[in-house]
Order: structure tokens, then C-alpha cells, then sequence
């Protein structure tokens, strides 16, 4: 009987331009726009962590040393802060750099999420794995990724990530053709990128949240380019579909798309209301300030 292989790594795609954030974006990753007060990639890794995931290989690009900088330690500012007595300010900065082990791989070109994937194949090898999409943020009391490593336990199986959208918005994703296996959770028969709403086959959209099998390193060695011109994950995961199951894991709330400015502004608007230093100040201008543009 083969030992059950449990999932102790994630894998996070930072290698894209951030277009939709210009000049935002133009000398900085988009990763590193801050979320409140902290990158919005380190929301990801803590997400990660909070899972149990203690290896992290992010996929980066040119430009992206920062991302490199900010998970590294900083002896210097450390030692400044220590000597002016801001040792809350130096331990959070520690912290950051001992979140977990943390390793980077450059996609030389962007040719994809498929290729971007493919490229942690050396570092994966033959163990399971999670991916999480850094301009998709997950609330943390959903506990989303907690739910999906749970159902690769009890499987052995890929687990993805759906959520119900409108059929206009479904053409933006990759779409599932499910069957029911219980309450929250479907067996993937089919998937699609980015559909035609008329043809879609259900409105359970993909998020960017995966558990996969080692198997999708071969997938991917199979597919061409699809939507865009890219090497889609998408089209490896219809293929892995031919040698194994593929579950959905289905949710209903607290995803942001990050890659979008209104969402990225929702979420620091969120954050910064629950937050006991800055929430209630923050929630009364927010309502002075709502009530003026009213009047």
C-alpha cells in the first residue's frame, strides 16, 4: 500500500508585469504594492504557512528582485531599529524572513501560467503540491486552502478551487463541467479556458487556488499554446483529467481579485477596518466620508 503523500509545498507565480498597475508597476513588481502595511505577496506566503506549508518556491521574473529582499533578512535596519528601541518594528522583520523556507526560480520568458508552473518541476519532483495566485487574496477565516489540502487527504487527488460567477463574467475564467460528490465538493469532469457563456458548461469558475499531483508536469509537457498564446494550466489540467480525478472544492466568499484595482482597493479598505489600531478611527471616516458625498 503506498504511504499517502501529504502537501508541504506551494508554488507562487510572481513573474508578471502587472499592467493593469501602471506606473504603479513600472519599477516595482506588482507583488510588492502594499496591502495596509505589508506586500500584498506576503499575505499569500502567511496563507500558506497557516496551512501547514513550510516550503515555498515563488516562480519570478526580471525586475523581481525586491520580492528576493523583502523575505531576506536585514541586519542592518534590524540593528537600527534595536538601538532606537523599536523592538516590536525589528521581531515583525525577523519574523518575516522566518516565515518559512522560501526559494526562488525565474521563468526566463512569460509564457504563461502552464510555463510558470512547469518551471518548479526540478524543485516539486515527485510530491504534491500547492499553487496559490498572488493577485488572488483569500480571506483568512474561510480557511479555503486549509479546506483543500483536507480533501487531498482524504483523496490522494488534484483539488481546485471554484466559485460561482455570472455568466458574464465566466468568459474571464477557466470553467468546470462538475459532478456532484457532496456538500461543497465536485468531481471535475471537463475544463475549460475561458469559455463563450453560451456554451459554458456551469458557471463554477476556477480561483487560483490548486492542490496538484506531480502527474501535471507531464500534462504540461503535453499542451500547446491555448487562450492568449500561452501555455495554459488549464488545458494540463483537462489532460491530467485522462489519467486521474480531479476534485472541485467549491466557496462562496472572501476572494478578491488583487489584479484588479477596485478589489485590490476593497481589500485594503477591509483590512484596515478590522484592524485595532487603525479600525476605528478608520471606520468613522469612512462613514463621515460616505455621508458627505450623500449630501
Amino acid at each position: 500500500m503506498q504511504t499517502p503523500r501529504r502537501v508541504t509545498t506551494a508554488v507562487i507565480p510572481a513573474a508578471g508585469l502587472g499592467t493593469r498597475f501602471l506606473p504603479a508597476t513600472k519599477a516595482q513588481p506588482k507583488e510588492m504594492l502594499p496591502v495596509v502595511d505589508k506586500p500584498a505577496i506576503q499575505y499569500v506566503v502567511e496563507e500558506a504557512v497557516r496551512a501547514g506549508i513550510d516550503d515555498i518556491l515563488i516562480i519570478t521574473g526580471r525586475g523581481k528582485r525586491s520580492l528576493e529582499d523583502h523575505f531576506d533578512r536585514n541586519f542592518e535596519l534590524e540593528y537600527l531599529l534595536g538601538k532606537k528601541g523599536k523592538h516590536d518594528q525589528r521581531d515583525e522583520l525577523v519574523d518575516i524572513a522566518e516565515l518559512a523556507d522560501i526559494h526562488y526560480v525565474r521563468q526566463g520568458e512569460p509564457l504563461g501560467l502552464g510555463h510558470a508552473i512547469s518551471v518548479a518541476r526540478k524543485h516539486v519532483g515527485d510530491n504534491p503540491f500547492a499553487v496559490l495566485l498572488g493577485d488572488e487574496w483569500m480571506r483568512a477565516d474561510v480557511g479555503l486552502l486549509e479546506g483543500m489540502i483536507a480533501t487531498y487527504d482524504r483523496y490522494q487527488q488534484s483539488v481546485i478551487a471554484l466559485k460561482e460567477v455570472s455568466d458574464e463574467e465566466i468568459s474571464r475564467y477557466g470553467c468546470a463541467r462538475p459532478e456532484p460528490v457532496s456538500d461543497g465538493l465536485v468531481r471535475i469532469l471537463d475544463v475549460i479556458e475561458k469559455p463563450d457563456p453560451a456554451t459554458a458548461p456551469s458557471n463554477l469558475a476556477v480561483m487560483g487556488r490548486y492542490i496538484l499531483t506531480p502527474e501535471i508536469f507531464e500534462a504540461l509537457g503535453r499542451i500547446t499554446p491555448g487562450s492568449g498564446g500561452e501555455l495554459q494550466l488549464t488545458d494540463a489540467i483537462a489532460l491530467l483529467l485522462e489519467r486521474q480525478a480531479v476534485y472541485g472544492y467549491t466557496f462562496t466568499e472572501g476572494r478578491y481579485d488583487t489584479g484588479q484595482v477596485l478589489d485590490y482597493l476593497k481589500v485594503i479598505v477591509e483590512l484596515a477596518s478590522e484592524r485595532d489600531d487603525l479600525g476605528p478611527e478608520f471606520r468613522s471616516f469612512l462613514s463621515d466620508f460616505v455621508h458627505q458625498r450623500d449630501m
